[in-house]
């Protein structure tokens, strides 16, 4: 049995990097802003904090059945690396390389059924293991087939049913999502209905950083989004940090719409269960959003695909229909526009030869300067 597996090792070699944020958010500034411009801190980021942190690949629905496989890309754009989902006969999920190791060649375009993959150059077939169990016209070469022949396996883990990969974790999933599945713990999820006629593609000309420094304040939403400002209560806009992630809560205004069992989450302690929560923003450094609304889940995926281009990708999640576009879960295409508009602009002045860096508010930029410290350290890593 053969299997080869992807390796600390097959990590590009980036050259040492300085970057540093006060951890007293008092006396703070933020990232210098040639971060936002430098294509080297660019490299850096896809080798040191996206390789590294585990990377959300969609729901699991298309593996359910045994004996079935589909295709994934792994940020494209910016990592770009093709993976298949497998589950065999006994229901053992895995992820491996999409690429056959005889010649390169992609194996599987489009989700299938089938005991095993085959390669269209030459049809070398590999079992739903990722071992390669055939190749024509092999037969005089020497130490064949051998590990390097069989599909290299990707750290896979899967959360509430969806599916997460790391080409070289940092950690193990539950140290980016294990606050955040442990707060949330009887909000049931996995019974959550996919709508994809709610699924959105967006694009904007700025750095993948400004849109998730822009999610983690509710400093802007007066300004930026009035018809959610008349939706929550931004005088009580709290937020709490976790080691890996964030929650923002946002209250619901008298009248507007809110979770029927506040205190269905661990989030909300006996003193405060009654309160009306609108919604519950939760963030996965580094690009994964988790909104919960009344109505379900809407969760983003932040995708750089350039040094100052960026794809989001919206995805719904239903629990209850009858709540949906009510209260600040509602009109979520025109509050996705105002950010766009506010983000590239925010691109447009970090490109500015009189800008530096800023300041944080400590009492509404918390959760930025939690992000920029995460980024600083795993830049800063060997």
């Amino acid at each position: 049995m053969y299997r080869r597996d992807w390796k600390r090792s097959d990590r590009a070699i980036i050259p040492p990097m300085t970057y540093a944020v006060d951890a007293d958010i008092r006396v703070a500034a933020t990232l210098d802003a040639g971060f936002y411009r430098d294509e080297a801190a660019y490299a850096a980021t896809r080798e040191r904090v996206f390789a590294r942190t585990w990377q959300w690949i969609g729901d699991l629905g298309d593996v359910a059945a045994t004996e079935s496989f589909a295709p994934r890309e792994l940020l494209p754009g910016l990592v770009d690396e093709p993976l298949l989902l497998a589950r065999d006969a006994a229901g053992a999920l895995r992820c491996m390389s999409n690429v056959c190791t005889h010649r390169g060649n992609i194996l599987v375009h489009a989700r299938g059924r089938g005991s095993h993959i085959r390669c269209g150059y030459h049809s070398r077939r590999f079992d739903l293991a990722g071992r390669m169990t055939f190749m024509p016209e092999f037969e005089d070469a020497r130490n064949f087939p051998s590990r390097d022949d069989d599909l290299a396996q990707i750290p896979f883990d899967s959360w509430a049913g969806h599916g997460f990969v790391a080409l070289d974790p940092a950690a193990p999933l539950t140290a980016f999502v294990g606050d955040m599945a442990a707060q949330m713990h009887a909000t049931p999820v996995s019974e959550f209905q996919h709508d994809p006629a709610r699924d959105r593609e967006y694009r904007l000309d700025a750095h993948w950083a400004l849109y998730v420094e822009n999610y983690l304040e509710g400093l802007h939403i007066p300004f930026v989004h009035a018809t959610l400002a008349r939706s929550v209560d931004c005088s009580s806009y709290e937020d709490r940090l976790f080691p890996l992630s964030t929650l923002q809560i946002a209250l619901a205004k008298p009248g507007e719409a809110a979770f029927a069992k506040p205190g269905e989450a661990a989030f909300e302690p006996a003193a405060k269960s009654d309160r009306r929560v609108a919604a519950l923003y939760w963030w996965i450094f580094p690009n994964l959003m988790l909104n919960f609304y009344p109505w379900g889940m809407s969760l983003n995926l932040v995708q750089p695909e350039g040094i100052d281009r960026t794809r989001v990708s919206f995805r719904s999640y239903v629990r209850d229909a009858a709540l949906l576009d009510r209260g600040a879960g509602s009109g979520l295409d025109r509050v996705e526009a105002e950010d766009e508009a506010i983000v590239q602009a925010v691109q447009r002045g970090v490109r500015s030869r009189f800008y530096r860096r800023g300041r944080y508010s400590p009492k509404r930029e918390r959760g930025v300067h939690h992000f920029h410290r995460l980024l600083a350290r795993f830049l800063n890593q060997d």
